[in-house]
């Protein structure tokens, strides 16, 4: 079960558009549906919430780091230690260059791929077990735009993917504070069902 919910991204006006900052999109929309208030916190280094969803028990905490991205795990250790969360109670939702907007994955453990922030948290709690919500930005295609890359806004249709992600994974919200992540899994990878194709039209009966 997820007790820690920590979105990755850059703070300030500039970055709140940009591909980077798809964990803090996410957080956002948890805050809504859990009715958490966000508000900055100086002790966690970040925006932080708390919510108690009936029938959990104990609390559950929004995070949203606000110590930029290549330092995110000063600020989910110090919310994580203080509350003694282990890592297997962290969920990270962070962009993935990796997947194409519109796809997302959900994983416990592995390496960071060149993320900064999931390598300083990483780093912050000694270990990588805790989950990983990787949220598909798509790649450049070159490696030395990629910095340009997750800095800026994307195009509307992918921004639509990626926010369709982001609603998708939402609705596991429920199976991912209650603890059977296999089915929290299952949602979140589930593909959304094919449009049904249109009635085909009757050929007009002949009149004798």
């Amino acid at each position: 079960m997820i007790r820690l919910l920590v979105g990755l991204g850059n703070p300030g006006a500039e970055y709140e558009g940009t591909r980077h900052n798809a964990g803090f999109w996410w957080i956002d929309a948890a805050a809504d549906k859990l009715g958490a208030r966000l508000a900055y916190d100086r002790a966690y280094h970040g925006i932080v919430g708390r919510v108690n969803p009936p029938g959990l028990d104990g609390p559950v905490w929004l995070l949203q780091p606000q110590t930029y991205m290549n330092l995110s795990g000063k600020s989910v250790s110090a919310l994580a230690r203080f509350f003694k969360i282990e890592p297997a109670q962290i969920l990270v939702i962070h962009d993935e260059l990796d997947l194409l907007p519109g796809q997302m994955k959900i994983k416990q453990g592995g390496g960071v791929a060149g993320h900064n922030g999931l390598k300083d948290i990483q780093a912050q709690l000694g270990t990588a077990e805790f989950w990983r919500l990787r949220i598909g930005i798509g790649h450049p295609g070159v490696r030395a735009e990629v910095a340009n890359w997750v800095l800026r806004k994307p195009a509307p249709e992918h921004r639509e993917a990626i926010l369709q992600c982001i609603a998708q994974s939402i609705e596991a919200l429920p199976l991912l504070l209650e603890g059977p992540m296999d089915r929290a899994m299952m949602k979140i990878h589930a593909k959304p069902p094919r449009p049904k194709a249109p009635p085909a039209n009757k050929p007009a009966e002949e009149t004798p």
